[in-house]
């Protein structure tokens, strides 16, 4: 089939709002996401990048879910026919196709990805001028497609495809030094940072490496890639108990987010790996801004701020987070999701395969296991980070509801992003998901007790808003 007969298959048509979501477009593919909506995308971003850029060079990539390829082939038919130099990476990490921006000196890029949702989900992720494109940005997309279709002109594009995979795998391997052997699991959970990982552990040495769920895989047969969630981690967890391993990684479906477990299996979750990532920084910069999510455990804060740092607590989210990052000129930011953005030595975005060897590479100059590393910091007693299905139009009403009656009460109330109650005996939040139809919940508290009392408040705020959900049914 020529270029011009499968464009032809495509048409213009508006985006189902649902799909516009703050951070990236994300829908069901063939309810609500479709080849036409990757078509329109491409159109409809190739316009404004046109309006907004002297160039029109753009870098595009595809993530291993089985709806990618065709999305992604849509996706670079509608930059086409916007008149843009389109560049394909083809399959990659979402890590790799940032690196491709700025080492091809790219205007803009859009990955094709569901990131952590379930197989039958997809989306894309745009970055315009090295900055994120989200929130008014996304939802402008549908002005612009309105006014496409009752007036288009296609330009001629060009599309082209280029191997970057080694270029990618020298930048983020280059500087690391690994001190003494360490025994790694890795779980890339049938993702696709698959596509690297061989690459780039072949350029590290003193690393002996246990490699699980390495194929690329749609259907993820093995778990969920989402390392947030403490069931997806039980076979890194018995890989690293098998093998004896110093400790295990793994990512989730497109490489940006990082899930770290110990020498003993325990998962130590992102603000407790993100206090030993802030105690190298703390050691090459003066004061230096960190910056972390409002779901993170006051500990992160405390302890950063015995090491000379300013810890700020924002809003949830990785593009609102970069953006902060450039305000403040802040070497190393993260959130409790596991995205983890470093600025140091690095372009400031989320790449959880360079977050891994930074880790590596600091743990290699420690003479105690990892497990006693992290035992070194305050122990609380915290929960998960908990979603909870909602109905869409009711997640940001449930949450103004119950800030309301918090005030009322005169309780400490942070609103920076959503509802986190503190107390000298730790806190409890509620927020809405932004990427999801739920909200999220998370409490910690300095013993048990405090911390049923924290869950109990929240499971009556809910049900105050018409949400039935126990902790510990």
């Amino acid at each position: 089939m020529s270029v011009l007969e499968d464009k032809r298959r495509y048409k213009i048509e508006l985006f189902d709002e649902e799909v516009l979501r703050e951070y990236d477009i994300r829908g069901k593919f063939e309810k609500n996401l479709t080849l036409n909506t990757a078509y329109t995308l491409g159109l409809s971003f190739g316009n404004i990048l046109s309006n907004k850029s002297k160039y029109k060079n753009i870098a595009v990539g595809y993530d291993g879910r089985i709806t990618s390829p065709p999305l992604h082939k849509a996706l670079c038919a509608g930059l086409d026919d916007s008149g843009l130099n389109v560049k394909s990476i083809g399959l990659c990490p979402t890590p790799m196709l940032y690196f491709a921006i700025h080492h091809l000196k790219m205007d803009a890029g859009i990955m094709v990805t569901g990131s952590h949702n379930p197989p039958e989900y997809n989306g894309f992720k745009m970055v315009v001028n090295n900055k994120p494109f989200y929130s008014r940005d996304i939802l402008g997309l549908q002005n612009v497609a309105k006014r496409l279709i009752n007036k288009i002109t296609l330009k001629k594009g060009n599309i082209s495809n280029i191997n970057i995979l080694n270029d990618y795998s020298q930048r983020i391997s280059r500087d690391i030094k690994i001190k003494k052997k360490i025994r790694v699991a890795w779980d890339p959970g049938n993702g696709s940072v698959g596509v690297v990982i061989r690459k780039i552990l072949g350029k590290i040495r003193n690393l002996e490496n246990f490699v699980i769920n390495e194929e690329v895989d749609g259907n993820f047969p093995n778990h969920h890639p989402d390392p947030t969630i403490e069931k997806n981690l039980v076979q890194i967890q018995n890989l690293v108990k098998k093998n004896k391993c110093d400790l295990g990684l793994a990512f989730d479906g497109d490489g940006d987010r990082l899930g770290i477990v110990d020498n003993n299996g325990k998962v130590i979750w992102a603000d407790r790996y993100m206090i030993l990532l802030t105690e190298e920084i703390s050691k090459l910069y003066k004061n230096p801004n960190i910056i972390m999510d409002v779901k993170s455990s006051k500990v992160f804060f405390d302890e950063v701020l015995k090491m000379g740092c300013k810890p700020l607590m924002y809003k949830t989210g990785h593009s609102v987070i970069k953006d902060k990052m450039k305000d403040l000129n802040s070497p190393l930011a993260g959130e409790m999701s596991g995205h983890i953005m470093y600025k140091d030595n690095f372009y400031g975005h989320d790449d959880a395969f360079y977050v891994a060897l930074r880790f590596l590479q600091i743990i290699s100059k420690r003479k105690e296991p990892l497990s006693e590393i992290m035992e070194s910091y305050p122990n609380t007693f915290s929960t998960p980070e908990t979603r909870i299905e909602v109905i869409e139009s009711r997640k940001f009403d449930i949450v103004k509801e119950i800030t309301d009656r918090l005030k009322k009460r005169k309780l400490d109330v942070v609103s920076i992003d959503g509802i986190r109650v503190e107390s000298q005996y730790g806190w409890w939040g509620i927020r809405a998901s932004n990427t999801q139809n739920a909200l999220t919940v998370r409490a910690e508290a300095n013993d048990k007790v405090n911390l049923k009392e924290f869950t109990e408040n929240i499971e009556k705020e809910l049900k105050m808003s018409g949400v039935e959900f126990r902790f510990f049914s």
